[in-house]
């Protein structure tokens, strides 16, 4: 029987990636996304280049009372749930107005949790499939430049923790993808450290082999795993005045 996987924010560029890497093996995919007419020709790619089913969903991460009908309504239950949609934000403009940081907020953390646990509900009834969450490197310390963004990540890391803690008991697999910088429309903006940043190709096959290999928590690229070690390792007195 063919698997299925459903992307939770299938326009972003890391989510286009991670689909097509799914396609590549084999998976029927299912793209959720608030505007899914804009995914047809990634459809007609999946279906002519791959010769898999792949089907097209409006999907409002903040539309919090959406997200059951959304899920029951979808054509078969995925075995692959993938969250990847997030918000990036101006931090600057969220310190002064509550309607942005509540928008970073709630797209990266509230959102998230909204329909991840009805996932898990499904899942741990079947007691099978498993659960991916794209969290960020940016949730393991608070910095000046990003805290809004960083805290709402810091707890959905945490949430796929527990809810990776508590599914293994029904046989369900939760992985939490910590990515760096990656070069993204949501990054356009921002001056990136070539070294450092990953295409969204990479963060996708990263993601596609760690899954198989039943990973708990992966840094992609492999890299930020010990860039993030010395960072959470710089004392409190002297991170607070570095500018970051």
């Amino acid at each position: 029987m063919t698997p299925t996987v459903l992307i939770l924010g299938a326009g972003s560029d890391m989510a286009v990636a991670i689909a097509r890497r799914y396609a590549q093996a084999q998976y029927a995919v299912q793209l959720a996304a608030r505007r899914p007419e804009e995914l047809h020709t990634l459809q007609q790619d999946f279906q002519i280049r791959h010769n898999v089913a792949a089907t097209a969903h409006s999907f409002d991460a903040l539309d919090f009372d959406s997200h059951a009908a959304f899920y029951q309504s979808l054509p078969a239950r995925p075995d692959v749930v993938i969250c990847v949609f997030g918000y990036l934000g101006d931090q600057e403009k969220g310190q002064q107005h509550w309607e942005e940081a509540a928008r970073i907020l709630h797209t990266n953390y509230t959102g998230a949790v909204s329909i991840l646990n009805i996932v898990a509900e499904d899942m741990a009834a079947r007691k099978t499939g498993a659960i991916i969450g794209i969290s960020s490197v940016a949730g393991e310390r608070g910095r000046m430049s990003n805290y809004l963004y960083g805290s709402a990540k810091a707890g959905f890391t945490a949430y796929l923790s527990g809810l990776r803690n508590r599914l293994f008991h029904a046989g369900v697999h939760v992985m939490s993808v910590q990515p760096g910088f990656v070069y993204t429309r949501m990054t356009e903006n921002l001056t990136l450290p070539p070294l450092l940043t990953a295409k969204p190709e990479q963060v996708a096959e990263d993601v596609f082999k760690a899954a198989a290999r039943k990973k708990n928590v992966i840094y992609t690229r492999w890299f930020w795993r010990y860039i993030m070690l010395i960072i959470k390792s710089i004392p409190e007195f002297i991170f607070k005045k570095l500018k970051l």
